[in-house]
């Protein structure tokens, strides 16, 4: 599932390539995708993509009063295209769920245009596009908490967050109502660098607990993006994968220690951690808590 790194490095990408580009077309090719009708995506042709903001893990195209809003959930990508063939697509099996068609200034019908298409891979079909004339109609939008990487959003600001929560720190990392734009991953990579259990209830942290796990927090998240500029949308996967440090490399040693990757599966999800570096060397039981993921 692409995060808030990989989701930033999209922002910049299509902020490039279609900023000051009119849509020629969007085109829902899965019947599933589209989550909103009034206003129908159609009025989105002839507009000039002025600006692409993130939200969490929405992306946010705006043109003219309109915004093409979408999230591409766990399976979904974005692959851009300098020549998008000329027939339109035809709903059928394959990964193709929308394709948005632009062109620099008036285009003539048939002639060739660039621009990309959102794929969704697998049978859990939870990629969403939303046209609104304002993103706060989106309804996982309109709950999102504070973006990780804001300037306003202090030490202070997330030791507030803390205080009080019976949830474990894995769970609340994860609820995008809490913090904007983390998931599985980067919630591994974070409690890794600030060497904590998974399972810590998070209102439990002391003072400094708190300062230490958002340091890591906006280390790992500033560092992640780092490496994401500029690399092209479809290598963004690839670089994702080649910085993390415990999440997704069960059974490796530890960068930091040399202890052995552990992990925890849950229902439809798992989490990588350090014994020695995260739980005291103690293997956490490798039990289905689906709650933690809540």
């Amino acid at each position: 599932m692409p995060e808030l790194p990989e989701v930033e490095a999209l922002r910049a990408f299509l902020t490039e390539h279609t900023v000051g580009r009119q849509i020629v077309r969007a085109v829902p090719v899965a019947f599933h995708v589209l989550k909103t009708y009034d206003p129908p995506l159609t009025a989105l042709e002839g507009e000039t993509v002025a600006a692409v903001t993130r939200h969490g893990k929405f992306l946010d195209l705006r043109a003219g009063e309109l915004h093409l809003v979408f999230h591409l959930a766990r399976a979904g990508w974005l692959r851009w295209q300098d020549a998008l063939p000329a027939a339109p697509p035809r709903p059928g099996k394959g990964p193709l769920a929308l394709r948005v068609a632009l062109a620099l200034g008036p285009h003539p019908p048939g002639a060739p245009a660039s621009g990309f298409d959102l794929t969704e891979a697998g049978t859990q079909k939870r990629l969403a596009v939303h046209c609104v004339r304002d993103p706060a109609e989106v309804p996982g939008i309109a709950r999102l908490g504070p973006d990780p990487l804001d300037p306003a959003f202090t030490a202070e600001a997330f030791a507030g967050l803390l205080r009080g929560e019976r949830r474990r720190l894995k769970g609340l990392l994860r609820d995008q109502s809490v913090l904007a734009g983390i998931g599985n991953a980067y919630s591994d990579e974070i409690l890794h660098a600030a060497r904590m259990s998974p399972f810590r209830p998070a209102g439990r942290l002391t003072e400094e607990e708190a300062h230490r796990l958002y340091a890591a927090l906006g280390d790992t998240l500033r560092a992640a993006v780092g490496r994401a500029q500029g690399v092209v949308a479809g290598r963004l996967k690839a670089e994702k994968r080649s910085g993390l440090r415990v999440h997704g490399r069960t059974g490796e040693p530890c960068p930091v220690c040399g202890d052995t990757i552990r992990e925890v599966s849950f229902s439809d999800s798992s989490l990588q951690y350090c014994p020695t570096c995260q739980t005291g060397g103690k293997p956490l039981a490798d039990r289905r808590l689906s709650r933690l993921l809540k």
